[in-house]
């Protein structure tokens, strides 16, 4: 069989074989075989942004049979940003769907569809490959023999339930059109410790070397790929890594695992470690017990009992040494020096297990699971971007240092300003439009705010760009589209620009240039009965202005005469959330200044 590779921007999966040589699938790579084989192409759910590593099969645009040209839409794509649109770059049939419309969750590459050259090759594609289960197919003999050899070879040197839970570290898609990599360079080698952040590797892309960074804490236990591996697929296997810090003890246990089949091997044979953590209550039975021997006393010394009261001790932890098993003053306080009896360790005992590993034992926390089971609840699916919105948000408030920084501004130049050009020039612009204006103009002025921070080399980098990002609610979630220039523009061009990038957020249909790489972020709830609130830095940026509504209160004006007079205003609150690292409260109080300069004098944004 003779294969011709051609150049695509689909994600390349491993090549699934039959056994019985009826079909040999591969994604990306056209087949030629004997004369009852159609040259076929599998097409794999494509890596549309380069955080994605999963989608959602929102509709098919073509039918099973349906004539393709390059360009046509094939299906419609739900990611983590958007819902964008797969387009065929063959021309051909589109011979077999093997993920249906709807759904969820589809791991980057799995195959989703069957494509052939010519029309009456379609009803040669087997049926075996129906049923809209994936491309699911049987190992010849010779093969599952192999395979068993492997699991009794591999036994002999891993015992699996002793393995920890674990992670597969796949190669990433770090950009829209990336389907394979290679490895410049490991930054971390075998053994090592691993914090968010921490990167990983160096990874040379279709673009640029790019550094792979972790989500996770724990260690780098094996090296699958090693360094300068050239053309790495998108999803193979580069490296392991234990769930959880505690199990460094059994990293060597992974070091054992030398082919990189053997992976999956190792990830057949371990249930996430559920052996392991249903030894954990039994332990923690015994440690009950021993405290129960320990805090055997019948009666406590006036002194001790005011010293557990002062410093929160739990009395039942202590161990009494005074006649007839009296806890004594000597007793509190040695235990003090010693850092046991806190109630705050002691709570740890008590409390339940956290939801992640009360899966792995649901009988560990029955009040939890009574909650669930309550019928005054309804559980609502979250979309793709709502949950990565979920994580970047809890990740940003763990680890980013927010100061917030508050002022009001004075609106009524800004509505004057807004009504002669709507009267007079015929142009219609929003409150937000001139808002966004006002911002960038401010950014230019104090460059240091209009920056990030490098946490690799512990540096402030300073944009060359004004990029602002707007957040718009959709119903799959909070999007933010760029504004990008927008020093340079005018207020009628963002406004237009505002416009069409909000009714892209809605549909969603927006671009990844187009909501990736803001420099500065707009949330404006004006349009509600909201006076002020604190908006969540958008990671990696530095800063986010939260814009309340505007509301009428009488402030002494200076009049025309020098002196003050009562006068009914319009005043609106806005509150600056910056990261700390970037931004101190001098950078932060010179922004607000500049920014309140503008609203005061709303036509030097003109100039």
């Amino acid at each position: 069989m003779m294969k011709l590779i051609r150049p695509a921007s689909l994600l390349m999966v491993p090549r699934v074989q039959d056994g019985s040589s009826k079909l040999k699938l591969q994604v990306g790579v056209r087949n030629f075989s004997s004369a009852e084989l159609p040259s076929h192409m599998v097409l794999g759910m494509p890596a549309l942004s380069p955080t994605m590593t999963q989608g959602n099969i929102a509709k098919w645009r073509k039918k099973e049979g349906d004539k393709i040209e390059p360009g046509d839409v094939l299906c419609e794509i739900e990611t983590d940003k958007a819902t964008l649109e797969f387009e065929s770059l063959e021309e051909g049939f589109l011979a077999k769907i093997l993920v249906a419309e709807g759904s969820k969750d589809v791991p980057v590459g799995q195959p989703i569809a069957i494509t052939v050259e010519d029309e009456e090759d379609i009803q040669k594609v087997p049926a075996s490959v129906a049923g809209g289960s994936g491309v699911e197919e049987k190992k010849s003999k010779h093969e599952n023999a192999g395979n068993e050899d492997k699991q009794q070879e591999m036994s002999s040197t891993i015992n699996t339930a002793e393995l920890p839970p674990h992670i597969v570290l796949g190669m990433p898609a770090l950009s829209p059109t990336m389907n394979q990599g290679n490895i410049a360079k490991w930054r971390k080698k075998e053994g090592d410790k691993i914090e968010v952040g921490d990167v990983i590797c160096e990874i040379e892309t279709d673009k640029a070397t790019l550094e792979f960074e972790s989500l996770e804490e724990g260690y780098l236990a094996k090296i699958v790929a090693p360094e300068g591996s050239k053309d790495v697929a998108v999803g193979q296997p580069i490296a392991i890594t234990p769930l959880e810090a505690a199990y460094g003890a059994l990293i060597s246990a992974f070091c054992k695992v030398e082919d990189p089949d053997d992976i999956e091997i190792v990830k057949a044979s371990v249930s996430s470690g559920s052996d392991i953590k249903k030894e954990k209550p039994q332990q923690q039975e015994s440690r009950n017990e021993v405290r129960a021997e320990k805090s055997s006393f019948t009666r406590i010394s006036p002194s001790a009992k005011l010293l557990i009261t002062e410093f929160g001790l739990d009395a039942s932890t202590l161990k009494a040494s005074g006649p007839r098993g009296t806890l004594l003053k000597g007793d509190v306080l040695a235990a003090i020096k010693a850092g046991i009896g806190s109630s705050s360790s002691s709570s740890k005992d008590k409390m339940p297990p956290p939801p992640v590993h009360s899966q792995a034992s649901p009988s560990a926390s029955p009040e939890r699971s009574h909650l669930q089971q309550s019928e005054s609840f309804e559980d609502m699916p979250n979309s793709q971007i709502r949950k990565v919105i979920a994580t970047r948000l809890l990740e940003s408030k763990q680890n980013t240092p927010h100061l917030y920084l508050s002022s009001d501004v004075i609106l009524d130049p800004l509505l004057s300003f807004r009504k002669e050009l709507k009267e007079k020039h015929d142009v219609k612009v929003s409150v937000n439009d001139i808002v966004i204006k006002a911002v960038a103009m401010a950014l230019k002025n104090v460059p240091e705010a209009n920056a990030y921070w490098n946490a690799e080399k512990g540096e402030v980098i300073l944009s060359d760009s004004v990029d602002i990002s707007i957040a718009v609610a959709t119903e799959k979630g909070l999007m933010t589209p760029i504004v990008r220039n927008a020093d340079q523009k005018t207020i009628s061009s963002i406004s237009i620009e505002v416009k069409e990038l909000a009714e892209k957020a809605r549909a969603g249909k927006l671009k990844p240039n187009e909501f990736q790489g803001g420099t500065f972020s707009i949330s404006n709830l004006g349009m509600f009965p909201v006076d002020h609130f604190c908006a969540i830095i958008n990671p990696p940026q530095s800063g986010i202005l939260a814009v309340g509504r505007g509301n009428k209160v009488v402030e002494p004006v200076v009049g025309g005469d020098g002196l003050e007079k009562p006068a009914v205003v319009t005043k609106m609150n806005l509150t600056l959330s910056a990261d700390h690292r970037v931004f101190d409260g001098k950078v932060g109080g010179a922004f607000l200044s500049a920014l309140r300069s503008n609203f005061s004098d709303i036509r030097r944004l003109l100039l």
